[in-house]
């Protein structure tokens, strides 16, 4: 497990990961990270997540309180990019960070910690951003300044914007598809993640 310090107030915010289920029983979710469902609920699904084989939580907590996650998981088996049955291929799924944190650059720091030291090489990481998930309120952003926040976040991973012909990402311009090629994975999976992107392939 990695864990990096960040001086706040008089206090430090640890930002550690992956954790273990029993690591996170000991924790609380923090009241306003409720982007998903309900607090009490995300914290199941955060444990849950966290014992599947693949499953990687990684947090900011202040004392025992996260304020911030980040998870990996497989493709959920109802959504398209679970058809090509891929054991390297990762979902990087939920981001979120209390609104009371936002200016600490938390979100980068998580998703920076889960690929260092080559953790996630032998993996393709794969998110889908859709404009229906963005805290365009909290924030006070534009749909289009949400998604170049979004896109920069990701890139700072070396995540990039990829075509697909999925129709829900297809149904609104700022909805993408961002990737992470590792360096261990092989062409076999490469051009099978391209089969899974591309269903109506004589259309491009």
């Amino acid at each position: 497990m990695q864990a990096q310090r960040l001086p706040y107030q008089d206090r430090e915010i640890v930002v550690e990961g992956p954790l273990p289920a029993d690591a996170l029983k000991r924790l609380k979710l923090h009241p306003q990270l409720d982007a998903f469902r309900r607090p009490e609920e995300q914290m199941k699904a955060l444990i849950e997540i966290a014992e599947l084989p693949e499953g990687r939580i990684i947090a900011a907590r202040d004392g025992e309180i996260i304020i911030g996650y980040v998870t990996f998981h497989y493709p959920d088996e109802l959504e398209r990019w679970s058809e090509g049955g891929m054991i390297d291929l990762i979902e990087l799924g939920a981001v979120e960070v209390s609104d009371d944190y936002r200016s600490l650059g938390l979100g980068k720091r998580m998703i920076r910690l889960a690929f260092s030291q080559e953790q996630l090489e032998n993996v393709i990481v794969y998110t889908t951003e859709y404009y229906w998930h963005w805290d365009l309120e909290g924030t006070k952003l534009s749909v289009w300044e949400y998604r170049a926040m979004m896109e920069k976040l990701m890139k700072s991973v070396e995540m990039e914007w990829v075509a697909t012909d999925d129709p829900e990402i297809c149904a609104h311009p700022a909805n993408c598809l961002m990737v992470r090629v590792g360096k261990e994975v092989p062409i076999s999976s490469i051009e099978q993640f391209d089969r899974v992107r591309f269903r109506q392939r004589f259309m491009y």
